[in-house]
């Protein structure tokens, strides 16, 4: 017989392995076996079977209590690793089915009665051979019956042949012992031994029970059944007796038959008389049925029509109370006031009427009823009532603004009645005097949506003059009230002047005075723009940006009155926000006429703050860019708009600084003949520290730009004044280079796109060192190192030694050469110390360039010396060691 996996101990210690990982304690597997997972439906598709491993452990209970046997089924992972894929609990195995479908007898099903679906079939396992599937179902039987002590039902295998094979193959399933040597010995221990014996005296016991059962029934009869001829013979005699006592009981009953005959004859005789009484009868009741049939027809025509009467009249009062017009609502609609104590009753006419005129169309009403005379004429005089109403109150509406707006206005103490008194703008009580006619204008909205266009404009008309006044107000009281200087200052004239670096006097105030004006009415224009959509009944949400004041104050339910309106429509649904987008356009148009105008007395802030200080741009800007980043909502276009047009104005504004600035500088370049550092250069270093105090939020790139226009002029102007005289012309640009360095050396380190002009200017500076330099020591030196490169260029086309042969440059012509330029070295170097020092004008910059001269100088010479000595051989001349000696004395 083959090996069976059962017997495989790595199979065991992979299991075991496999159990410890996924976290459970105490688990001892007692029984190992590879199996195949499938179900019937899966085989019918042409499915493969999943190959899995089905093993039995025991947890060992610490406390006294029963132990307890798992079923684990465990799979392979993509790394051919088991891994557990199910438990279950052996306490509720009710079922050992082996299928009947499959001859090979080797696939069978467990039943648990605790699957949580009991409609899906459980999993069938298909074993490798029948030794493997008994080895399998014996040892759940061993630990059901030791464990649990139960046996679960058996169905579709002999118990009794299963037994048999229990008791032949005991020893097969006992635990695998490995010796020293390699070799495995089958031990059965003394515990498995009797449970076995336990298991199969349960089993052959069943078979037992049947065979004692059928020997009881066997012994009923006398006889033995050992001959089949005789016990048939037996059976046949018994037959025919049972017969004969039968015909002998039915002669015995003759006198009882004749008068059951006797009976049945009068019986039939009384059964024809009844059948012609029942004929007669029937055409009677033939003939009442017919005019009972009669009579219940009309009865149901005359009850159908009074039912039909009845819910007509019914009908017809509902419809006379929908078309009945009450007197209270017909004179508030014509003729009522429209005081606000009135409003109450207003509303409730509307709503009235507004339900009125529903109520009369489809699908509230019935379609049969729409063409009715008496509904057609009823429609008609509600849209009469409708049209008399809307007019009537669109003309108050519109005279209530302008009246309410020209009582502000000509209130001298809604506007500031000193100098320099600032009066902040305040509508609450114009709003609450309008929120007295919120609830009007919805109902308006809902009987004629198109009488809004012309109550919109109106109130923007009269709202604009009242805003744009306080806007004048607000800003001439608010430059009034605002000291500054009055003298503009120069920042990068090229004359001389007092104010030219624009320090001596604060300015703060002009900056201050703008942001001022940004807080109190951007605010304002937003909360009016809120208001405004609200109140008239624009279906948009809410216009105030997230995180603003009055934002808070309304998603924390506050009480300030102008926070929300608690608009909603006419059914007393809230506004929904879904169908914003069809109205932002026309919002956005209605706000632009609401406020239009007011941006002039903004624009005269920010020319007045340019004038008395152009820096004072920088701050604006940044203090508008951060108004701008707070206003998101899309419906508040305009304050977005005006925010927008006051950043593009105070960036024009400072860039027409810029432009004068530079225009400044240019005019330098006019003047002839300059030497020295010029004017703009530590003006400009003034400048740029003042530009920086300026900055607030997102002017970065305003600055920016301006110090690339400024500095890229300057550097261009220095450059053409430069070149108006060659001699001095790298003097002007070292000098100018390094004082540019120099002033802006601290604000370079912070300031990344000055630092990119400072490296710019570093790079200028020692073009200009290396060129002048340079010209001074050919100057001094010209017949040396003009030798030098002769010698150099011959190099590229004649060999070195042929060179010294060459016309001019012979030994006899370098000594001549050296005689002349190094015989008074010392009166050269002084010479060329004495001109280097007259040409600068700025004593700073005179020991650095002078140690340039030394070391380039030396530089040059100590390649003159290689050269001799590669050429020229062994000819005498001053070392470079001694012409450093010289050069130190200076």
């Amino acid at each position: 017989m083959a090996k069976s996996s059962a017997d495989d101990a790595e199979l065991r210690r992979a299991c075991a392995a496999a159990v410890a990982a996924s976290g459970a304690r105490g688990e001892e597997v007692a029984f190992s076996i590879r199996v195949a997972k499938g179900r019937g439906i899966f085989e019918k598709l042409g499915r493969l079977a999943k190959p899995r491993v089905l093993a039995l452990t025991v947890k060992q209970s610490s406390r006294g209590e029963a132990n307890k046997a798992f079923l684990r089924v465990l799979k392979y992972s993509s790394g051919a690793v088991l891994e557990p894929a199910k438990l279950y609990k052996l306490k509720h195995l009710t079922k050992v089915e082996v299928i009947s479908n499959d001859p090979s007898g080797c696939t069978f099903v467990l039943g648990f009665d605790n699957l949580r679906s009991q409609s899906v079939a459980p999993p069938q396992w298909t074993m490798r051979n029948i030794d493997d599937r008994n080895r399998l179902l014996f040892c759940i039987l061993n630990m059901c019956k030791e464990i649990l002590s139960y046996l679960p039902k058996v169905v579709g295998i002999d118990i009794v042949e299963l037994a048999l094979w229990a008791k032949e193959n005991t020893l097969t399933i006992d635990n695998q012992v490995s010796t020293q040597d390699g070799q495995e010995t089958s031990v059965a221990t003394q515990t498995e031994r009797k449970v076995t014996v336990t298991v199969e005296n349960d089993l052959v016991s069943q078979a037992k029970e049947e065979e004692e059962d059928m020997e009881a029934l066997l012994d009923t009869y006398v006889m033995g059944i050992g001959e089949a001829d005789a016990f048939s013979e037996r059976l046949k005699q018994e037959l025919v007796a049972l017969e004969a006592a039968n015909v002998y009981q039915l002669l015995e009953s003759e006198p009882l038959i004749e008068e059951v005959l006797q009976g049945l004859d009068a019986a039939s005789a009384t059964v024809d008389d009844m059948d012609e009484w029942l004929r007669i009868f029937n055409l009677k009741l033939r003939h009442m049925r017919e005019d009972i049939a009669s009579i219940e027809s009309r009865n149901n025509g005359l009850e159908m029509q009074s039912v039909n009467n009845k819910g007509l009249m019914e009908e017809l009062d509902k419809l006379l109370e929908r078309l009945r017009i009450p007197q209270e609502f017909a004179a508030s609609l014509t003729g009522g006031s429209f005081e606000e104590s009135r409003m109450l009753k207003n509303v409730e006419a509307c709503e009235w009427l507004t339900g009125a005129i529903r109520s009369l169309e489809v699908p509230n009403l019935d379609p049969c009823y729409v063409n009715m005379r008496a509904v057609r004429e009823k429609k008609a005089e509600l849209e009469k009532l409708k049209t008399t109403f809307v007019r009537r109150a669109s003309e108050f509406l519109r005279n209530y603004f302008s009246s309410l707006v020209d009582f502000m206005i000509s209130d001298k103490s809604y506007f500031s009645q000193q100098r320099g008194q600032l009066k902040r703008p305040d509508h609450a009580d114009l709003r609450y005097k309008c929120r007295t006619y919120a609830r009007l204008l919805q109902h308006l909205k809902s009987l004629d949506k198109s009488c809004l266009g012309p109550l919109r404009k109106a109130y923007c008309h009269s709202l604009n003059l009242l805003l744009r006044r306080e806007a004048r107000e607000f800003a001439n009281e608010l430059r009034a009230s605002t000291k500054a200087p009055k003298n503009p200052a120069v920042w990068l004239e090229g004359s001389g002047g007092s104010g030219h670096n624009g320090s001596s006097s604060d300015t703060s105030q002009v900056s201050d005075a703008y942001s001022k004006m940004l807080t109190i009415f951007i605010p304002l224009l937003v909360d009016e723009s809120s208001f405004f959509a609200h109140f008239m009944c624009f279906e948009v949400p809410a216009l105030v940006p997230a995180g603003s004041p009055n934002a808070n104050k309304s998603k924390s339910g506050g009480n300030d009155p102008d926070d929300d309106l608690g608009l909603m429509d006419p059914d007393g649904n809230d506004l929904k926000p879904d169908s914003t987008s069809a109205e932002l356009g026309t919002l956005n148009e209605a706000l632009q006429e609401l406020l239009d105008g007011i941006q002039e007395d903004f624009y005269a802030v920010v020319d007045w703050a340019y004038k008395i200080d152009p820096l004072r741009c920088i701050s604006m800007h940044g203090i508008t860019e951060r108004y701008l980043s707070g206003q998101k909502a899309d419906a508040a276009g305009f304050v977005r708009k005006l925010l927008d047009d006051l950043e593009s104005r105070i960036s024009v504004q400072f860039s027409r600084f810029i432009d004068e600035a530079c225009h400044q500088i240019e005019r330098n370049e006019r003047n002839v003949r300059q030497t020295g550092i010029l004017a703009y250069i530590p003006r400009f270093a003034v400048l740029a520290s003042r530009m920086e105090q300026y900055i607030q939020g997102q002017s970065r790139d305003l600055i920016d730009k301006a110090y690339t226009k400024l500095v890229s002029t300057m550097f261009a102007t220095l450059e053409k004044i430069a070149q108006s005289d060659p001699k001095t012309a790298d003097i002007v640009l070292i000098e100018n280079y390094a004082a540019f360095q120099n002033s802006l050396y601290d604000l370079a380190n912070v300031v990344p796109t000055l630092a990119k002009f400072y490296h710019q200017a570093s790079e200028s500076y020692e073009l200009a060192c290396t060129r002048h330099i340079s010209s001074l020591i050919y100057l001094q030196f010209e017949r040396l190192f003009q030798f030098n490169r002769k010698v150099d260029e011959l190099t590229y086309t004649i060999a070195a030694e042929e060179i010294p042969f060459q016309l001019g440059l012979s030994k006899t012509d370098l000594r001549r050469v050296l005689k002349s330029s190094l015989s008074g070295i010392d009166k050269s170097i002084s010479a060329m110390y004495r001109r280097l020092q007259k040409t600068l004008t700025s004593d700073e910059l005179f020991p650095s360039l002078w140690d340039k001269c030394k070391k380039e100088f030396l530089d040059k010479y100590e390649s003159f010396v290689q050269m001799v000595t590669r050429i020229y051989g062994n000819e005498p001349i001053m070392s470079v060691n001694e012409m450093k000696d010289v050069l130190a004395g200076f």
